[in-house]
This record gives structure tokens, sequence and C-alpha cells, in this order.
């Protein structure tokens, strides 16, 4: 049902929605019983292959676990069905500003490249915050091969599981100050989002305006969410 829903949604929109703000939101991709699911696999010990407590980075506050392959038939799912309509939007982002870099349209492609580059490690990942938690701005790269679009799903309801915790997405425009954008997606919502920057349309062409992305306090409660990466990482 998953690939079905993915398939019906209208990409010519997403598409359009991605190129102008850097992000778009797929609503009601997985059913409540699917979040519980991925949820409750917080605890099983063999589906990661590493755990990350974020204050000890400085990271953050709060808790992360990297997948391990094979990855849960779900994810795996989303992540091969949902690349080839991503791609399009990174090469176009790509050939906008000039980069000599275009993407392969199959997702096992650009595996194939992140493992001649030493790339192996899976980058799934699933976050869980509580009450104070948050994550600071960051941008998930991993590697010298990197795709730059990435999802995240959100698992718990906003103010009803917790409050607070919302998605926050900055821009930094040259020779401008930064611009924050904040997100309060629903539960069995995706959100699609640029990994680091997006080209924006001036009177002189595109120039690139960098992003990042983090979590905002968690006021009351607890929040899980799960981040679809797709290139693999070295360590």
């Amino acid at each position: 049902m998953i690939e079905q829903r993915l398939q019906n949604t209208d990409w010519q929109i997403i598409t359009e929605t991605m190129h102008t703000n850097g992000y778009a939101i797929i609503p009601n991709l997985l059913s409540d019983e699917q979040c519980e699911i991925l949820k409750s696999e917080y605890n099983n010990p063999n589906a990661y292959r590493k755990t990350v407590v974020m204050e000890r980075y400085r990271f953050g506050l709060g808790e992360y676990k990297y997948f391990d392959y094979p990855l849960p038939d779900i994810i795996q799912q989303i992540r091969i069905t949902i690349y080839p309509h991503l791609a399009p939007i990174a090469n176009a982002w790509f050939r906008a500003l000039n980069m000599d870099k275009q993407f392969p349209l199959e997702h096992a492609e650009l595996l194939q490249q992140c493992h001649q580059n030493g790339q192996h490690k899976a980058t799934v990942l699933i976050l869980k915050y509580g009450k104070g938690g948050f994550n600071t701005l960051h941008q998930d790269l991993y590697g010298e091969v990197y795709f730059p679009i990435q999802t995240v799903l959100f698992l718990n309801e906003p103010d009803q599981d917790f409050t607070g915790g919302e998605f926050v997405l900055t821009q930094q425009i040259p020779r401008a100050q930064s611009k924050a954008i904040v997100l309060k997606p629903k539960k069995g919502d995706m959100l699609i989002f640029t990994t680091n920057f997006k080209p924006e349309k001036g009177t002189k062409g595109y120039y690139r305006v960098n992003m990042k992305h983090g979590v905002s306090e968690v006021k009351t409660g607890e929040r899980h969410t799960l981040g679809i990466i797709f290139h693999d990482a070295v360590s």
C-alpha cells in the first residue's frame, strides 16, 4: 500500500514545491499501525548497527540508532520507490548551479557509487526525544558521495503525544540573514527536504542557498521520527 500511495502522489506538485521551498510534505504515507510497529522495534538490538547519544557529541539531547542491513521491508520499499522521483529534482538543481554531477535514476546505482568510494554503512536512522530533547542544526552528508535530498517520517502525533519538537529548517541566503522555517507534520506524514542546499533564481541566474535542519525543544511527551537518507556512510 505504501508503494501505491507513493506512485499515486502528484510528483509534479512535489517537484514544483521542492524547487520553490526546498521541502515538501506527503501526508498520511504511514498508517497509525505502521507508525506503532516502527516505534515498537526501537528496542530491538538486532535491527541496528550503532546507537548515538546526542548529548555526548553536543548534537542536542536525545538518542538515535542507525539501522543495519538488510533494512526492514517497509523502509527498503520506501527508499527504492521514492528515489527515482527525487533524482530528477536533484539533477535539475545541480544543472541550475552548473555543478558537474548527475545522479543515476535507480537507487541501486547510487549505492554502487557509494561502495566504490568505501561507503558501505546504512544511514537510515530512528530518532527518539523525551522532554527537553532537541537536535542542533546540521547536514547529513556522511561521505564524499552523497544524495542532496532526504526524507523523514513522523511517528507521533504532535500536541497529543508530545508538545514542542517542531522540525526546523534554516536558509542561509548569501550576504543576508538566515531565514528559519518551522514545520509541524502530523503522525504518518513524510517530509522531503534538501540535505544541504537548493538553487534560488536571482536577477543574474541561479545562486546557491545553503540549508540546515534540526528539531526544537520537546516540551512534554515523547517524539520519534524515522530518517531515510539515500547514500551510505563510511562509518
